[in-house]
């Protein structure tokens, strides 16, 4: 796992920077800056002149190469003026990024720059939650980011399908760090480590950075992510089932339904469940526009009436998670929906059920290594799981 990283010197600034809405600020006591937060659709351009900072002053300011930053401004970006009697820009200060700060001097038409280095601290936290409506309801009440949950959810996706397996009471315990700047929180950071209660059975996710790359594994040291995913498409519903005697929506005949559909709206993307050779790209009759990916080993998933497909072609290899198609009714197909096959040696099986092949596990040095790494975590989780318990 990665341990806490800081960059450069702690420096106190002068200026706070505080939020304000819209306009410029008005001078602070003691001092001519002024603070301008950028509004939805402001150029920089905008900014300039509503300073009453000519442009020309602007394309020497952007000549500098820490300036960059201030061509790519995104909505509530803040850029302090320092300003003359005769409202002449003599400084100017705005983040370079999370960890970095630029300050402009301007004087007898040159530019002085600096960059002060802003450490980032990294905060272990912990949380624990339960299932009562859903997994996104249940990661906000406990205190978790959209970004903390969804990497949670991505995690344990190969062992648990967020969209039919949850049940009221299952429970998790979230390691997850913080990055924190000068006292204040900026954001939700990675999970380090999680457990997820389904149905009474526990999955342990432990992130483990192996060759630069992280990845979760289980408690054995097997990697979570399998050769394939369980569910092909995010937000989506089943509309219908593996079923051997089902009654065909369009025809009104019992027809096999060899695969799994997914209800989502048209243009919702589909990925490739795993890592394979594009074996067609085509119409192919009540499926539509069809995607048939070769996986090796006796393993093909089809992926049917698509509204269009992704920028693969026949023969491409395509990576696990890459999109190869969006969701549509070409084909027979009463609503907008994926149809999705998954089959061994040519045989259908039911994607929700079917075994999936297995990762090998880490061995030797390699599992040694992983299982000190993740200790401390491990222990966290433990705890937590001891705090939920007794809150019971």
């Amino acid at each position: 796992m990665r341990g806490q990283d800081a960059r450069g010197d702690r420096t106190t600034l002068s200026l706070p920077l505080p939020p304000l809405a819209g306009k410029a600020a008005a001078a602070m006591a003691g001092s001519a800056w002024q603070v301008v937060q950028v509004q939805s659709g402001q150029t920089l351009g905008a900014v300039f002149e509503q300073m009453g900072v000519p442009a020309s002053v602007m394309h020497q300011v952007l000549e500098l190469p820490s300036a960059k930053t201030l061509s790519r401004l995104r909505a509530g970006a803040e850029i302090a003026f320092d300003l003359g009697q005769a409202g002449e820009l003599r400084g100017l200060r705005f983040e370079r990024d999370e960890a970095s700060r630029v300050e402009l001097q301007l004087a007898d038409g040159k530019v002085k720059e600096k960059i002060i280095e802003r450490p980032l601290e990294r905060r272990v936290m912990v949380a624990s939650g339960e299932i009562t409506s859903s997994l996104y309801a249940a990661g906000a009440k406990a205190g978790l980011s959209n970004a903390a949950i969804n990497q949670m959810a991505n995690a344990f996706s190969y062992d648990i399908d967020f969209t039919q397996d949850l049940r009221d009471g299952d429970h998790f315990q979230v390691v997850y760090e913080e990055l924190w700047r000068d006292g204040e929180r900026l954001r939700s950071g990675g999970v380090v480590a999680a457990s997820f209660v389904n149905r009474g059975k526990e999955y342990t996710a432990l992130r483990y950075t192996q060759n630069g790359k992280d990845e979760y594994f289980d408690l054995a040291g097997r990697p979570l992510k399998k050769s394939f995913m369980r569910m092909p498409i995010e937000f989506a519903r089943i509309s219908s089932r593996f079923n051997p005697k089902r009654k065909h929506p369009v025809l009104g005949t019992v027809r096999a339904h060899k695969g799994v559909d997914y209800a989502a709206g048209t243009g919702t993307p589909i990925m490739a469940a795993g890592e394979a050779r594009v074996s067609f790209v085509g119409w192919q009759n009540g499926y539509g526009r069809t995607v048939v990916l070769d996986h090796g080993r006796g393993y093909t998933t089809l992926y049917g009436h698509m509204s269009r497909f992704g920028s693969y072609k026949t023969g491409q290899r395509v990576a696990q998670g890459a999109v190869i198609g969006f969701v549509g009714m070409t084909g027979l197909a009463s609503g907008p929906h994926l149809h999705y096959e998954f089959r061994v040696n040519g045989v259908h099986r039911d994607p929700l059920t079917v075994t999936m092949p297995k990762p090998e596990p880490l061995t030797g040095t390699a599992l040694a290594l992983f299982r000190a790494a993740t200790a401390p975590a491990m222990a966290q989780l433990k705890r937590a799981e001891g705090v939920r318990l007794a809150a019971r």
